[in-house]
């Protein structure tokens, strides 16, 4: 069996049901497509599906469609081909408690030049469509950062963060390294408003759906696209979402799928940040408050390594414990002798004429006849 065979036969069983159709994916794993489009077009009914797509069965034409996909600049992949991205193999086995879809796609409609197997290194950054300035800042600059970083960024397209973190991806890079996953045709812009990103990322980067051309964006198919989103990447970042959101569902698939979920928090007044805050709360998502802070969890050992975030240096940061208690007792006004500083700091007289030349070499501490007395250094 060719993979030719397969391809058309995958292209039009795509269009029979919705995706991630669980009946009809187990159907696939176990006759294979080939067999499985040959007994519908035969008239023999499998575990019921005739019935359910008798309205559909008589008007795909597969030829047709993959060559009028091709026209238009699409191609469409499946399990097998070289650019197949095999991290969508984790989705097999996969059904969502909402709706009881998942499962591995039959075939990706892809538009754009980015080869998919190439997304090995991938991050989702989502969110809130009614994000704030605060949430599109943070999801635009990171996702620059990732991409400068060689990192893939993946998102949905959608208003608000999703729009932020591709336009931010286009910025840091190239060549474009930002996927937008579809709920409907890869050929149809949706929102409308963003047909003018849409086909930028079509020209530098990818547009995908496994919904074939022309296919309108419905609820559901929101739903089922966002296993794709995380399916694709090594982790999820959610930047904002409310309690209930299309971005925790795939946050949610991200934790099903055993891949990283981070959440950057935000003001605990705003209601944008809740369904972030809850996330963190419960440990299902890791606090990042940066493109540092995801590359550190989501790269190999001993990559992108960060220091904790420390206070600037201070002079006396160099001073030992006993130097500190002296300086401590010195006077910062007038001048004060040694013997009185020792009484104060109380240590004895030899190891604070000690401690206080040194800390005159420091530059802390100044001498006159009168004794000692603190310098300007020492207050910073």
């Amino acid at each position: 069996m060719s993979l030719d065979e397969e391809r058309l036969a995958r292209v039009a069983l795509s269009q029979l049901t919705e995706p991630a159709d669980l009946r009809l994916n187990g159907l696939v794993t176990e006759l294979g497509a080939v067999r499985v489009w040959d007994h519908l077009r035969g008239e023999r009914d499998l575990r019921g599906m005739k019935t359910d797509i008798a309205a559909r069965l008589g008007s795909i034409e597969p030829h047709r469609d993959l060559e009028r996909a091709q026209r238009r600049g699409m191609r469409f992949i499946i399990p097998g081909d070289q650019e197949w991205p095999v991290q969508l193999d984790d989705l097999a086995g996969s059904i969502s408690p909402v709706d009881g879809r998942g499962g591995v796609p039959l075939g990706l409609w892809v538009r754009g030049p980015a080869s998919l197997d190439t997304m090995a290194r991938a991050v989702s950054i989502v969110g809130s469509r009614s994000c704030t300035t605060y949430g599109l800042e943070v999801a635009a600059e990171m996702a620059a950062r990732m991409t400068l970083a060689g990192v893939w960024v993946v998102s949905g397209a959608a208003f608000g963060i999703d729009q932020a973190a591709h336009r931010g991806a286009l910025a840091g890079s190239d060549d474009g390294r930002t996927v937008a996953v579809l709920a409907g045709g890869a050929d149809k812009a949706y929102p409308a408003a963003h047909r003018a990103l849409i086909d930028h990322i079509a020209s530098v980067g990818a547009v995908i759906s496994e919904v074939a051309p022309g296919g309108a964006t419905m609820r559901q198919r929101l739903l089922t696209r966002n296993r794709l989103i995380a399916a694709l990447s090594r982790g999820t970042v959610v930047v904002e979402a409310a309690a209930r959101s299309g971005a925790r569902n795939t946050a949610s698939w991200a934790d099903g799928l055993r891949r990283q979920v981070m959440g950057v928090p935000g003001p605990v007044t705003e209601a944008s940040s809740q369904g972030v805050h809850q996330m963190i709360r419960e440990g299902m998502a890791t606090l990042v408050t940066g493109a540092d802070d995801v590359l550190e969890l989501l790269g190999v050992a001993g990559e992108h390594l960060i220091e904790a975030p420390r206070g600037p240096r201070r002079a006396r940061d160099r001073l030992t414990l006993r130097q500190q208690q002296v300086l401590d007792a010195v006077p910062l006004v007038r001048f004060a002798p040694a013997d009185s500083i020792a009484r104060t700091a109380g240590i004895g007289l030899v190891e604070v004429g000690s401690a206080l030349r040194s800390l005159r070499g420091h530059g802390l501490v100044a001498e006159s006849s009168d004794g000692w007395r603190l310098t300007p250094l020492a207050g910073s």
